[in-house]
């Protein structure tokens, strides 16, 4: 696993290893049950505070990207299936919320590929 933190980036560090773990999952380059470095041993390889590297954990976690099994340590998750439930259920959430708004699907989809664009910088 190589992560490189760039200081003069706009993102925040945590977020930085996040989207790289992140990217890195979803590539192959880390595979599934992959067992990744503990907290405080990656904030040392990467001089960063373990909090930082403790956010970014949590947030891959809430995305299904890891798993921490307590002793047995952090790991890549099977991120298939699970990714694409998270993935559906937000969907089905904005398009719930973005009709109580009044909202039409035009504007919703606007509103939709507006974010996609700002998320993956197109």
């Amino acid at each position: 696993m190589t992560l490189k933190i760039r200081i003069d980036d706009g993102a925040p560090p945590y977020e930085q290893v996040r989207a790289q773990i992140s990217e890195q999952a979803r590539s192959g380059a880390l595979p599934v049950g992959y067992r990744l470095p503990t907290v405080r041993g990656l904030a040392e390889t990467l001089g960063l505070a373990a909090n930082t590297v403790a956010k970014a954990y949590r947030a891959l976690e809430a995305d299904g990207v890891i798993e921490t099994r307590g002793r047995n340590g952090t790991l890549i998750a099977a991120a298939g299936a699970a990714a694409e439930r998270e993935l559906a259920s937000a969907a089905q959430d904005f398009a719930a919320r973005a009709r109580r708004l009044g909202g039409s699907e035009e504007e919703a989809l606007a509103a939709v590929r507006d974010a996609l664009r700002a998320a993956y910088g197109v």
